[in-house]
């Protein structure tokens, strides 16, 4: 069934082949013990579900010297992709850090970048918004809070580039996407072992100083567990807000009289962000395997099982949405799973949420009118939906 997702039509627009799925039924089993998840409460009831969870961590024999292993020679993952007690031990660290009173303080560097990235685009009268702002303005961000010099930004964006198109089920990854991703993933290993020996040295106020020094009743990371939760910042901050601001930019193109609105009442503007994110899902599915027999949606699923929640057709349930199909900015409060549900919800949600806000305060407030210059360009991938070039004129 999934291997209909790698289709150019598709991968350009999803949701006919979701509508196919959820008339199968919210949840389907595709294939022996292999589960598809499309419908809005079925995937947050799963995703809410202590019985469902992530395999065991990968034991390397003989690993790499830049791939973080435990005492025990198991690969360290980020609390994303662990179930408790070690997702609830790591994300309390983490939490500890990474603070919403943090996010807060981001606020002004965050309007003050926008405003330059906009000003530059604006200048160049054509531009492609992908490139010139859509990337840019996260990963300028999540380095500035890591503390990544200035001329390491480059390699920041291309190892979180790589990184982000291996995050498709691995039967659906190209060969030399997984290599690529691979030796993004120990260049970074690396560079980031060598930044926290740094500022184990010399704490310079950043939010990788303060997980280098965060510690609960003794408790602290362990430099493999640094470098991976750097690593998710990297690449979950960069890719869901950057393709937040294109998905929701390219809805607006797309819906005049939407984008008239918003223009004309920019208080609209954190409503709208939440129906970009329900509208056209930054992340599309996720996955699951059942850690005991349970039942999801009438359908029982036996431990061991695999899951995929298509979370960006549970967006579009007609059982949830009136119109599912249409973005509607005044839509009320729209809830959405866009970033997670349960113990694995976005840890970075409210700083995404203030990126894209700020970002569309601004490009709404510049006072000009933008269009299509070209066909927008889709990323080839099926977990992650984002645009790789979307060119725009400002009027």
């Amino acid at each position: 069934m999934l291997e209909n997702l790698l289709t150019p039509e598709t991968r350009t627009d999803p949701y006919p082949f979701y509508r196919q799925v959820f008339e199968r039924g919210p949840v389907v089993k595709a294939a022996d013990r292999f589960f598809v998840v499309s419908g809005f409460e079925e995937a947050s009831a799963l995703l809410r579900n202590p019985a469902f969870g992530h395999s065991e961590p990968e034991v390397l024999p003989d690993p790499h010297e830049n791939e973080p292993v435990d005492d025990q020679g198991r690969v360290i993952r980020s609390f994303l992709a662990l179930d408790p007690p070690d997702h609830t031990r790591l994300r309390r660290l983490v939490s500890k850090a990474f603070t919403p009173r943090m996010v807060e303080q981001l606020a002004p560097r965050v309007e003050e970048l926008a405003k330059e990235l906009v000003a530059k685009a604006l200048e160049m009268g054509e531009f492609d918004l992908m490139a010139e702002i859509a990337r840019p303005l996260p990963v300028v961000i999540v380095s500035e809070m890591l503390g990544v010099p200035l001329a390491d930004r480059g390699r920041f964006e291309s190892w979180s580039h790589a990184m982000g198109r291996a995050l498709d089920p691995s039967f659906l990854i190209a060969k030399e996407t997984a290599a690529a991703a691979v030796a993004a993933r120990r260049e970074f290993v690396a560079y980031f072992r060598e930044l926290a020996k740094e500022r184990r040295k010399r704490p310079t106020g950043d939010l990788f100083s303060d997980l280098v020094s965060v510690s609960d009743e003794g408790d602290r990371l362990s430099e493999g567990e640094l470098v991976i939760t750097a690593m998710l910042l990297l690449v979950a901050g960069h890719e869901t807000t950057t393709n937040l601001i294109g998905n929701g930019m390219l809805a607006l193109l797309n819906h005049p009289e939407q984008h008239r609105k918003l223009a004309e009442d920019r208080s609209k503007i954190p409503n709208a962000v939440e129906e970009m994110l329900r509208y056209d899902s930054p992340v599309q599915l996720t996955t699951r395997i059942a850690l005991r027999d349970a039942t999801v949606g009438g359908e029982s699923v036996g431990e061991g099982d695999q899951t995929v929640v298509l979370l960006g057709a549970a967006n579009r349930d007609p059982r949830a949405y009136e119109t599912p199909g249409r973005f509607d900015v005044d839509r009320p409060s729209p809830r959405h799973l866009a970033l997670g549900q349960g113990i694995h919800f976005c840890l970075g949600a409210p700083l995404a949420r203030l990126e894209g806000r700020t970002l569309f305060e601004t490009l709404l407030g510049s006072g000009h009118a933008f269009h299509l210059t070209a066909d927008p360009v889709w990323v080839k991938q099926v977990t992650l939906r984002g645009l790789d070039g979307l060119r725009l004129e400002f009027a």
